[in-house]
């Protein structure tokens, strides 16, 4: 298809947007992938409907916004390093993978700018995914709230969900997906907790899954600051309630989204396969 074709429509919620017009098995014209690639920076979530793609075409499109990211922690497919099956079998009874407020990854170096889900199996009812906004967030805070935080770095870890002693080693009943707890688990990483976009926007940069504390701060300061802060970025004003279907290849900033995949869908089949792109350090 033409670039002309190209179709970029904002949503309700003040971010997020649809893209229509486009054939994404095949590589994208570079004016066409500039395009793109703006309206992910301003929008952060950007979705494409009706898009069939095989394994191929699903890691030749990640490839056109960077390398591949580092993705552990989580058995990916035989074949396809980069690719993870988020997979929900009908009968499964374990928790839903990625039922928290989380940003992908946020406890490496170097998180991922951006993760790619591409729909295979969509269930009849539920599964929707939930988006909120970390620039929105900051923007509405209150000029001594910015200063408050400005000078602040936030600790990530992937040992609660993840580590030797965390919640995915105690769990039992998961069919669908293959987690593998490990030691490595245990690292730190602090990042900003005010995080620089690369268009000078500036997002809160912490998720209740990975953050496990503040440096310089006392464990209940940090826990009481941090809460606060969740409560702030999950106020309906700054959520987006994404619907999927069947098809649809959604993609969004890590950067400054966090995001909470609901359940609601016991006794079906649910299929999404997975890539993301890797970022850069946090500044």
């Amino acid at each position: 298809m033409d670039a002309v074709t190209l179709s970029i429509a904002p949503g309700a919620a003040g971010f997020g947007a649809e893209v229509t017009g486009l054939d994404l098995s095949r590589p994208l014209p570079p004016e066409t992938l500039a395009a793109v690639k703006a309206a992910f920076l301003r929008h952060g979530v950007l979705w494409f409907p009706d898009q069939p793609l095989d394994h191929d075409q699903l890691e030749a499109f990640t490839l056109q916004f960077g390398p591949f990211g580092w993705d552990p922690y989580v058995k990916a497919l035989d074949d396809r390093p980069h690719i993870l099956e988020v997979r929900r079998e009908a009968d499964e009874k374990a928790t839903v993978f990625g039922g928290s407020w989380h940003s992908d990854w946020s406890f490496q170096e170097t998180p991922p700018s951006a993760t790619i889900l591409h729909a295979k199996v969509i269930p009849p009812v539920g599964g929707d995914t939930l988006y909120a906004d970390g620039v929105a967030a900051y923007e509405a805070l209150d000029a001594a709230t910015k200063a408050e935080l400005a000078p602040l770095r936030a600790i990530h870890s992937a040992s609660r969900p993840y580590g030797e002693k965390g919640f995915y080693a105690g769990e039992e009943g998961r069919k669908g997906m293959t987690i593998l707890p490990s030691a490595e688990a245990d690292k730190t990483f602090a990042h900003p907790l005010v995080r620089t976009l690369l268009d000078g926007r500036r997002a809160i940069f912490v998720n209740p899954v990975y953050t496990v504390g503040v440096e310089g701060l006392a464990p209940g300061d940090s826990a009481a600051l941090l809460a606060r802060l969740f409560g702030h970025m999950t106020e309906d004003r700054f959520i987006y309630r994404h619907r999927w279907r069947a098809n649809m290849l959604t993609m969004w900033d890590n950067r400054r989204l966090m995001h909470n995949a609901t359940g609601g869908y016991d006794g079906h089949l649910r299929v999404m396969h997975r890539t993301t792109v890797a970022g850069e350090r946090p500044v």
